[in-house]
């Protein structure tokens, strides 16, 4: 209760207003005008028609009580209770300077009613003395000429008026209400500018606007507007009102807001987030449900874009917040969500049953529909006006599991976390197993299994605590009761650890029910037990399609018959090959990928009977297996015909079927398994080489040798390569020089189609043949053809071993003619080395000049700089050999074919590999240069090239003490330069 002073002062300064109403003019308030005044009123007198005029004794007056109120304000910088109370009006200067300007404004607008500025002009002139000095923002950039309503609000927001010192709404309340009055008669006469209904609406979001004016006048003052202005400009006025709406909270947030999103949802998602957080009201967690649920199915259809860019999961997942955040409020109980979903499931079959239905007809004809998109039907779902809660379950399997498949993990959890919130623990698990059960990636498995990991964690600490600090009230049997209660959680809790390596198999298998390899995995889980491994086997095969398995999938098959086989998969049990068989009997009639497949299953059949020494039973398997059709012409790749139609052409199945008859049946039975293979035409080089060398084992020796004619008969090169080179090794060996004809024969038969790259070995071997029991002159025939039809990187060696063979035959003057074709026919590199051995081989006989010429010729092909064996070679021999002309001779050509291989690609790689040479002992043996210059003048001296220096001997004897310094000089000389006389010429 205000006391009797405070009483008395507010009293004394309420009854200084009203002071604009009436209006005031001189006759009731004489000291209005001052004998300055007389003229200008002379003036509008004499031209009351000229808004000049009045606009500049307006305007004049206005400059001149804003100079005095300045000097009045710097003059009096105390402030009181009352001034604070008044705030613009607090002194008399101020309230006769709003009186005067009130008398002049109105006198104008008598004349001039309909004047938007002077309306302006005189409504801000009021709200300074009413509602105080405005605060000027700074803003950085322009506005957005049609913004959306989200970036609207926001920048209005930002923008809105701020105003300081202004009048007490309890003092001047006749004061506010004479503004207000103002403004409604400014209306009334300039209705449809928006600009006047802003300026209006600023007084109701001023902080010390009476209660009156700010709540319901308002409201009616922004509906009058939007009723008033055309519906171009509602969003100017619908960004005021919301932001009005919003700063009073409570019902009237939310009818306004209800009444926006009628015309525009794209402000649902603001909506709901107020809904969630207001400022003075309790939070409304259903409704905000309602309508985030109702935005994620329109986005999920496509019928709806987020303004803040978020995408339909997104918007789920809020929706998934508030139900998490609000479980009591938005959702159903247990009981009341299984009643729920018992409705659904039976309103669902009755639509199927309908949707069966074919449409009655009319009059003998049936109705036709008209394509057109039809109304949404209700859901009091998406109802934000209805009371009932949802039904989360549902609203989950139907909106989120079937919808975004790739988040299961996160909106399994999400629905788990409902019901712990809500306490109901044993749904929560229920809903984990499912989630669980469900999932087909590892990563929705992995969030969900720690989610109920945490959540088995967390309720078994707090049951443990209530167990350490127990209740005073607590009994004893409620304790036991807790006891047993923990003991079985933990004993779910170790079971759901042991239980994680099958569930995610399961979610493997669940993703691909045809992944042979996680059926392998899931066996080894089941470690020894029997009757589990038997169990999964029979599902896998069971489950299985064999066109769609991956990789390996007729070894689940033999792995099941080794189960029984081995005695189970601990061992203990005794051997069941009955079961083994028929598991194989049935695996014989499976449609694998490839034949292949089909081939190993009858294979390993047949081993086992091996293992277990029914010799007689596995060559029935195999004959089983190889059994020929009637009709032989069946394409072994024609994927359409099955497998067990093309398994007689397959060699794996062969080779095992042959290499089992030659271990335990006859010659006959193995010859006629071979036989089969090569009149199927199915047989390898490898089949005829094994049946080749089976015969030569049984001392079949030219049915031996028909098999390796067949061979290269149904073979060609390269393949028929190590056919001739196996039988020709084999039928010299056997018969040696008894039947060298037919040797030859086949010799010439093998060397007729062999090509250059793969000949060189048969004619060695028939060069052999002929030096060992045939005819010298033969054998070098057979050399000279060689080294013309072997490839080119096979010639030299070729050539080296015709001449060898020429030497020990002939004697080395034989050779001539061979090294003079050598180097017709060799490639330049291995020409200069032929070189070598040629002029090697003259030196031998004493034939210098042909030597000197060999080398001559070589020489064309040696660069010195990447050859510098030859030349030193060739330098010895002159030096040994040679004369002073002669030796001129060599160092001239060597400076022609430096020159030669200067201008050549061939240089570039001379000088970088002399350069890798030359690193080492260069870098070394040389300094770095200590400047620039010293370095350029080093590289100079350094370069290469050919030079003419003086030679370290010479025919004139030389001065006794020229020698030291002629030694030294030839020191830093080319040791290849020579000296040539002044004589010479003469």
């Amino acid at each position: 209760m205000p006391s009797v002073a405070e009483k008395s002062t507010l009293e004394t300064l309420s009854s200084c207003f009203p002071l604009t109403l009436p209006v005031p003019t001189p006759t009731i308030h004489p000291d209005l005008l001052t004998i300055d005044d007389v003229r200008r009123e002379e003036d509008l007198l004499r031209n009351p028609s000229s808004f000049r005029a009045w606009w500049t004794a307006i305007q004049n007056t206005r400059e001149a009580f804003s100079t005095q109120l300045k000097a009045e304000r710097r003059a009096n910088t105390a402030s009181d209770e009352s001034a604070q109370l008044l705030g613009p009006l607090a002194t008399p200067l101020s309230r006769r300077s709003l009186q005067c300007l009130t008398y002049l404004y109105e006198a104008a607008l008598a004349q001039f009613p309909s004047s938007f500025k002077l309306w302006k002009s005189y409504l801000q002139m009021r709200m300074s003395y009413v509602l105080g000095r405005a605060v000027q923002k700074k803003r950085a950039g322009g506005r957005k000429k049609f913004p959306e309503m989200k970036d609207a609000l926001e920048e209005e927001q930002e923008d809105t008026e701020k105003w300081e010192d202004g009048l007490d709404a309890v003092v001047g309340w006749q004061e506010w209400k004479a503004l207000v009055a103002t403004y409604e008669r400014a209306l009334m006469w300039l209705p449809k500018l928006p600009r006047l209904w802003l300026m209006y609406f600023a007084l109701f979001s001023h902080p010390m606007c009476p209660p009156a004016i700010s709540h319901t006048h308002a409201r009616r003052t922004f509906d009058r507007a939007l009723r008033t202005l055309p519906p171009s400009l509602h969003s100017r006025i619908w960004v005021r009102y919301l932001l009005w709406a919003e700063g009073k909270g409570g019902t009237t947030t939310v009818s306004v807001y209800r009444r926006y999103l009628a015309i525009d949802p794209s402000l649902t998602e603001h909506y709901a987030s107020l809904l969630l957080s207001p400022a003075d009201s309790a939070p409304r967690p259903l409704e905000a449900a309602k309508l985030l649920l109702s935005l994620a199915r329109k986005a999920s259809r496509g019928e709806y874009a987020s303004p803040e860019g978020k995408s339909p999961y997104q918007i789920l997942g809020d929706f998934m917040d508030v139900v998490e955040r609000f479980s009591d409020e938005v959702g159903l109980d247990v009981p009341d969500t299984v009643q729920s979903n018992e409705a659904d499931a039976k309103a669902e079959a009755e639509a199927q049953q309908k949707d069966g239905l074919e449409p009655a007809p009319v009059d003998g004809k049936l109705v036709r529909i008209a394509d057109r998109k039809p109304l949404p039907a209700y859901d009091e779902d998406e109802d934000p006006l209805s009371r009932r809660k949802l039904n989360i379950e549902r609203i989950v399997r139907k909106d989120g599991l079937e919808v975004y498949k790739d988040q299961a993990g996160r909106i399994w959890t999400g629905l788990a976390t409902y019901w712990i919130k809500r306490g109901e623990f044993d749904r929560a698990n229920s809903t984990f197993e499912a989630g669980i059960a469900s999932v087909l990636t590892v990563r929705d498995f992995t969030q969900i299994f720690d989610a109920y990991t945490k959540f088995s964690e967390s309720l078994l600490n707090a049951m443990m605590k209530s167990l350490e600090d127990p209740d005073e009230d607590e009994d004893e049997e409620h304790a036991k009761d807790t006891e047993h209660e923990v003991d079985a959680k933990m004993k779910e809790f170790e079971a759901l650890m042991d239980r994680r390596l099958f569930l995610l198999n399961d979610v493997h298998l669940r993703r691909n029910p045809n992944d042979v390899q996680e059926w392998e995995k899931r066996v080894a889980l089941w470690g020894e037990n029997d009757e589990k491994v038997a169990e999964t086997y029979t599902r896998a095969l069971e489950t299985i399609h064999p066109r769609k398995a991956t990789a390996n999938f007729h070894r689940l098959y033999i792995n099941f018959a080794k189960y029984y086989e081995e005695g189970g998969a601990s061992g203990s049990a005794e051997s069941d090959l009955d079961s083994a068989r028929k598991i194989f009997e049935k695996a014989t009639k499976v449609n694998f990928k490839t034949v292949e497949d089909l081939a190993e299953v009858w294979c390993e059949w047949s081993e086992m009977e091996l293992r277990h020494e029914n010799y007689d039973e596995a060559i029935r398997v195999m004959q089983r297996a190889a059994a020929i059709p009637k009709n032989t012409k069946i394409n072994y790749h024609d994927h359409s015909l099955p497998v067990q139609a093309r398994l007689f052409k397959s060699l794996k199945l062969w080779s095992f079927y042959v290499d089992l008859e030659e271990s335990i049946g006859t010659i006959e039975s193995a010859k006629a398994v071979y036989d089969k293979i090569m009149d199927l035409k199915i047989a390898n080089a490898q089949i005829i080489i094994n049946y080749a060398a089976f015969l030569e084992e049984n001392q079949y020796w030219e049915d031996s040798f028909r098999i390796y004619e067949r061979g290269t008969e149904l073979f060609t090169f390269p393949i028929s390569f190590e056919i001739w080179n196996i039988y020709l090794s084999k039928f010299v060996k056997r018969y040696g020089g008894s039947k060298l004809e037919r040797a030859r024969d086949l010799f010439e038969q093998a060397l007729e189609k062999c090509p250059p790259t793969s000949c060189k070995p048969l004619f060695l071997m028939y060069s052999k043949l002929e030096e060992d029991y045939g005819l010298a002159k033969r054998a070098m025939s057979i050399h000279e053809r060689a080294t013309q039809v072997v490839a080119d990187q096979d010639k030299f060696e070729m050539f080296t071993i015709y001449i060898a063979k020429a030497t020990a035959n002939y004697g080395l003057p034989a050779t001539r003619p061979i090294y003079e074709r050598a180097l017709e026919v060799l490639p330049d590199k291995q020409t200069a080395e032929m070189c070598l051995r040629f002029a090697a081989l003259e030196r031998k006989l004493g034939e210098i000049d042909r030597a000197r010429a060999i080398y001559a010729h070589a020489s064309q092909f040696c660069d010195p700089r990447v050859n510098p064996k030859f030349w030193a070679e060739w330098n010895s021999f002159e030096i040994e050999t040679g004369s002073e002309d002669t030796f001129r001779e060599m160092l001239r050509i060597k400076r022609s074919v430096q020159a030669q291989f200067n201008t050549e690609a061939s240089y570039l790689a001379a000088q970088t590999l002399s350069t890798k040479r030359n690193d080492g002992a260069s870098a070394e043996s040389t300094p770095p240069p200590s400047d620039p210059m010293a370095a350029a003048e080093q590289q100079a001296s350094s370069a290469k090239g050919p030079t003419f220096v003086a030679a370290k001997k010479t025919t004139l004897p030389r001065p006794e003490g020229a020698e030291t310094a002629s030694t030294q000089q030839d020191t830093n000389a080319n040791v290849d330069e020579i000296h040539i006389s002044d004589e010479e010429d003469l």
